[in-house]
């Protein structure tokens, strides 16, 4: 992909298909089709910052933009959790190939869900390459709907508010900076911040596994 001329072409039409662009590719970038979110989300925060938009509202473009960054990445993790609840197992074995779903990423996958159960397609949403397919083991051990959709928002949230934000602070600090260097820069922000990252998730997750402790202790107690 020659992401210097992608980028061209969007910023020319974003102020009229910026959001719908968003939407369709963050869907794609979730599903089982590879794309990277970083060539989405970054440029959109970028734009926002430059009023380039719709909107033409920085803060209103950027908070719409993650908004509709996570609702096209709900629908291509519902495309996944379906495809494995409804299809299963033995047919993603066979003709995973086809639908770009490599057998060792689907293990390892499979492996991650069933050690660490239902949180992990919250926590996997911000790891790499098994972002797009932690859905898909979801999908074949039945998880229940509404806890997947809200595991799923609030991990796609955070990335998508991550991406959006380097994009936007981009967007703000800098003048000559070209489409071409834009997410490569985004990019070595992040790994340069990944550690940091990670911690606030890990303090996130602890955070939410106590809070629930507590509730349920409350609830048996009353």
């Amino acid at each position: 992909m020659d992401i210097g001329a992608f980028l061209s072409s969007w910023s020319q039409a974003a102020g009229t298909w910026g959001y719908l662009a968003i939407f369709v590719l963050m869907a794609i970038e979730s599903s089982f089709i590879p794309f990277p979110s970083e060539v989405v989300m970054i440029p959109a925060g970028f734009l926002a910052a430059r009023g380039e938009l719709t909107l033409g509202n920085p803060w209103g473009d950027v908070i719409l933009a993650v908004l509709l960054g996570v609702a096209g990445s709900l629908l291509g993790a519902y495309a996944n959790y379906y495809l494995a609840k409804c299809l299963g197992e033995p047919f993603l074995r066979r003709y995973g190939r086809y639908f770009f779903i490599k057998e060792p990423v689907l293990d390892r996958a499979q492996s991650i869900f069933r050690q660490y159960g239902a949180p992990t397609t919250f926590v996997c949403r911000l790891l790499p390459v098994i972002r797009q397919l932690i859905s898909l083991p979801a999908g074949l051990a039945g998880m229940p709907l509404g806890p997947f959709t809200l595991y799923t928002t609030l991990g796609a949230g955070i990335w998508s508010a991550i991406l959006a934000g380097v994009g936007f602070f981009l967007g703000k600090t800098t003048t000559d900076l070209t489409y071409e260097e834009l997410v490569p820069k985004g990019k070595e922000i992040i790994s340069n911040h990944y550690g940091w990252i990670l911690l606030g998730l890990a303090i996130f997750v602890v955070a939410y596994w106590a809070l629930s402790k507590w509730v349920m202790k409350e609830k048996k107690n009353a």
